[in-house]
């Protein structure tokens, strides 16, 4: 099928022919990005496609090149930054028109412009604002930045915030709306009508596992006495220090070749007389009794230290688990170890 009208054409149409006009190599690389049902789409629409006017060409890519460049702006900086430096490039009725295709066509997250912002500042603009407007703000963002503001949080609020994401199914864009204005946010909302999605166990237990050890375990101390239920399942799926009594033998001595022996003494000093043992039990005896040698030598610690090296011996055991070379036996009873 011949391409003479750039009008004429679809968004399938207009894909075809910007992967046409990019080439296999980079075509490649986008089909990497897509679901299995666009990619059909897309190779049938290109295999009708037998010839492109230099004209089409040359519009469809700019027509790309323009919505990539108002979406980096909308990122930066919100709809009446991306539209203030569009109208400058494009002029008026050209800028509104590709926010128009953009907002048609692709969904931009809501609060994108507060999780371009510095995670202290943030603290600063939201702490005082409800538990549950903080819980919905921290489920768009990263778990490394909803972390550091969990860990800043008052700690009689932290388990709270933590709750709200726990137990937070869906909001409407009304209410994202609503929060976005009371915040202030250059960026005005582009959901669609459908609810969106967000929050749940899963993404407390992903903020838990990133924030300090002190912060984690305030938290789920204080939701065993309050959610026994939601603290139960969100331990089931995260690891804690403690938790090392999970693991078998062979995986404990897997662990422990990637340990520092000085972070190995000073996380045991703060450790339960099983957990040590479960450690001392899977080494050697001259290893064990110079471990335990260290921790007399050492003294008192300051519990910041231990729960310092605890985690990073935690982080250990759950970038083992991500690569499979260990399996947490997480009260299935039928896991392997590999």
């Amino acid at each position: 099928m011949s391409r003479s009208g750039e009008e004429k054409l679809n968004g399938l149409q207009k894909a075809a022919v910007l992967l046409i006009s990019l080439g296999p190599e980079k075509s490649a690389n986008i089909f990497k990005h897509l679901k299995e049902e666009e990619i059909e789409e897309l190779t049938l629409e290109i295999a009708n496609t037998r010839s492109v006017t230099p004209q089409v060409k040359e519009s469809v890519i700019n027509e790309f090149y323009e919505v990539c460049l108002a979406q980096q702006y909308i990122a930066e900086g919100g709809i009446g930054y991306a539209k203030e430096l569009l109208e400058k490039a494009l002029g008026a009725d050209k800028a509104m028109d590709v926010i128009g295709k953009l907002t048609a066509s692709l969904q931009v997250k809501p609060f994108e412009f507060i999780r371009k912002t510095d995670a202290s500042q943030l603290l600063n603009f939201i702490q005082d604002e409800h538990p549950q407007t903080i819980a919905l703000i921290l489920s768009y963002l990263s778990a490394g930045q909803a972390a550091l503001i969990v860990s800043a949080l008052p700690p009689d609020r932290q388990a709270d915030v933590a709750k709200r994401i726990a137990v937070m199914d869906r909001t409407s864009p009304d209410v994202i709306k609503e929060v976005e204005k009371v915040l202030e946010s250059k960026l005005a909302s582009l959901v669609n009508q459908d609810y969106t999605i967000i929050g749940g166990v899963d993404a407390v237990v992903e903020i838990l596992n990133t924030v300090d050890r002190g912060t984690e375990k305030h938290i789920m101390e204080t939701l065993e006495i309050e959610e026994p239920e939601l603290a139960d399942e969100i331990r089931k799926k995260m690891f804690v220090f403690e938790d090392i009594l999970l693991l078998d033998d062979r995986a404990i001595q897997r662990v422990l070749r990637d340990v520092d022996n000085n972070d190995l003494a000073v996380a045991l000093k703060g450790a339960n007389e099983q957990v040590q043992n479960a450690i001392f039990n899977n080494m050697s005896k001259r290893l064990a009794v110079m471990i335990k040698e260290d921790m007399d030598f050492m003294g008192p610690v300051r519990m910041k230290d231990v729960e310092e090296a605890q985690q990073k011996i935690v982080n250990i055991i759950r970038k083992l688990e991500d690569s499979a070379e260990i399996v947490i036996s997480r009260g299935g009873g039928d896991e392997i170890i590999v």
